[in-house]
């Protein structure tokens, strides 16, 4: 019989501890301290009361718990004296099946990292479904994480044995995230659809209307239709719009007045070579929201919209927010005529993909119409991974600016300039950068970065004579970001004085700080609570969808821990089925919580 919650809690301490053997590799001690603060409302309660035991434990002990767990295709699997646990884990993964060339392969790496670091490579091989990661993916992960900073290793050895605890867990309960797995799968069968060269390689591409893109269209259409969407429809620039109506069905009166709509979503567009999850996710958690309320023939007393914007990362086309942005009524007409790398105008691309431009105006949405927008996404930073939290609250949107620049000095022979006499221009963006990154740590949460650094015609033996790179300043406030703004471009100017230089500064994008409305960030941090998860907020230093949706109505977000420290715009960027389950809980309590207050 699977092990239940009450049991749990019921059971006196030494029997608790012995109904979670094997929870943490050869370590009780860890679950008798979480133990401690029983009772337990949930699985996602007692899975942090364990993550916060190991983290408050001396650092040797955390290395104790580490060297406890047996090597990949090690010594302990072939003389098969492996946990039943680890035996599991590493058979499902194939490593009790590897060739004789993965074998030698992963013994190398085994010895690799215990020389360098002292203790062994920790993954949770299971994957983040549970099913799984294939051997190629192991070696390939095992080869990064070898040239990591040892201090960065043993926190990383730490989150994995949390994931391997969790699996475990669930093990025990029996406790299948049912629906997380399916919006885990829904994600990978999204990700199918790639562009050219990128597909060929194996990476993730998805731009404005490419080929790609609009097969994405098609396929999160179906999705919605086959949730229990009311209406599906793809709007005149790309969106994928579902609405699932309110309690009578496409019309309902209440209080004598028509219902309102909650709006949510996001983007389902990529960076190129990027991510799975970054904007999708909260395309999907609601649609499994709907998916189940529809299976429940259950209505709410207002409406779900949910929309797939078709763009929000400015790949293809300078412009960005395109999708939001006509929701807004921000869609400025002379975007129309920029053009791609291929020469072809946004015009051009849009009526190839069958969209009336003409219509796009009339895309801005009635804010009285709505109750408020709420968006699900990806943290994309690495503050929750590493808190060993699934989920946390946003508090505002970060402001920010983004400059092209250049500054240009005079080209000379490297051999025969002296240093006295250089108009180096890539020296004084150096040192730009340098005074940069020590003023935005001065604000706590402010960040500075010169992401794009070039040096045209440069030569191994020639002083830099110009030097264009680009400026992205963000602070949770206008005014912050205001100030960091101000002293970096006197910095720049004072520097180029300085050295003899001139410099240009053109600025390309800047958006308002988004804070989240104070009603709906505590509808989230209620719904955060609901799954028995401590509540944490935190800024956004990302753009979203959401800032956009701002200028129109409330909004407010939900942040999903990724994996690996994170890392988001990136092939690496990942985030569990577990995770997803949780999220999907608090959506469901918030739009259940909403609909008691809209009847109260």
């Amino acid at each position: 019989m699977p092990l239940t919650l009450d049991q749990l809690n019921a059971a006196p301490l030494q029997e608790a501890v012995a109904l979670l053997d094997g929870l943490y590799e050869h370590s009780p001690w860890i679950a008798e301290q979480a133990l401690q603060q029983r009772p337990f409302a949930s699985l996602a309660q007692l899975k942090h009361a364990c993550a916060q035991v190991l983290a408050a434990a001396p650092r040797e002990a955390q290395l104790g718990l580490i060297r406890a767990h047996p090597e990949l295709a090690g010594k302990a699997m072939v003389d098969k004296s492996l946990t039943a646990e680890s035996t599991n884990e590493q058979t499902k993964a194939g490593l009790t099946q590897c060739t004789p060339a993965e074998f030698e392969k992963i013994q190398q790496l085994n010895a690799a990292y215990n020389d360098k670091f002292g203790f062994p490579f920790i993954l949770a091989v299971r994957g983040p479904r549970g099913t799984g990661l294939n051997k190629a993916e192991i070696i390939a992960t095992f080869e990064r994480r070898l040239h990591g900073h040892p201090d960065f290793e043993r926190e990383e050895c730490l989150r994995n044995i949390h994931r391997i605890a969790e699996i475990r867990l669930q093990d025990k309960f029996r406790a299948v995230p049912e629906v997380g797995n399916r919006v885990w799968d829904w994600h990978e069968a999204l990700a199918q659809h790639s562009e050219p060269p990128f597909a060929e390689q194996g990476q993730l591409t998805v731009t404005y209307l490419s080929d790609a893109h609009r097969a994405c269209a098609q396929r999160i259409a179906k999705n919605m239709h086959d949730c229990g969407f009311d209406s599906v429809h793809i709007d005149a620039v790309g969106n994928v719009v579902g609405r699932y109506e309110s309690s009578s069905g496409l019309r309902n009166e209440y209080a004598g007045q028509k219902p309102k709509t909650l709006l949510t979503g996001s983007h389902y567009d990529t960076v190129r070579n990027g991510g799975k999850y970054d904007g999708r996710l909260g395309i999907f958690v609601p649609l499994a929201v709907v998916q189940q309320l529809h299976a429940a023939e259950q209505r709410l007393p207002f409406a779900l919209e949910v929309v797939a914007f078709s763009e929000e990362e400015g790949q293809r086309y300078p412009a960005t927010f395109l999708g939001s942005g006509a929701l807004v009524g921000d869609f400025k007409a002379e975007w129309l005529d920029q053009v791609d790398a291929q020469g072809i105008s946004l015009r051009a691309a849009m009526q190839h993909a069958g969209l009336c431009v003409d219509d796009i105006a009339k895309l801005r949405r009635n804010p009285d119409d709505y109750l408020g927008f709420v968006e699900v996404h990806i943290e994309q930073g690495p503050v929750l991974n590493e808190l060993n939290l699934p989920l946390g609250v946003v508090t505002s949107i970060n402001a920010s600016v983004r400059y092209q620049c250049e500054v240009v000095g005079m080209a000379s022979h490297a051999g025969t300039t002296p240093m006295d006499r250089r108009r180096d221009a890539a020296v004084a963006v150096a040192e730009l950068m340098l005074f940069m990154e020590q003023r935005a740590r001065t604000d706590g949460d402010s960040v500075a970065t010169v992401g794009q650094l070039h040096v045209p015609a440069g030569s191994v033996n020639v002083v830099p004579g110009r030097c264009l790179f680009s400026l992205d300043l963000r602070a949770p406030s206008n005014a912050q970001r205001d100030a960091l703004e101000r002293d970096v471009l006197e910095k720049l100017a004072a520097v180029c004085q300085q050295r003899g230089l001139h410099h240009t500064v053109k600025e390309s994008m800047r958006a308002s700080a988004a804070p989240s409305s104070p009603d709906w960030q505590a509808r989230w941090e209620a719904a955060v609570a609901s799954t028995g998860l401590p509540v944490h907020r935190m800024p956004s230093g990302a753009g979203h969808d959401a800032m956009k949706l701002h200028e129109l109505m409330p909004q407010a977000m939900l942040f999903v821990r990724g994996q690996n420290s994170g890392i988001s715009h990136n092939p690496l960027e990942s985030t569990t089925s577990d995770d997803m389950e949780l999220a999907v809980q608090a959506f469901n309590h918030l739009v259940h919580q909403l609909a008691k207050d809209c009847t109260a």
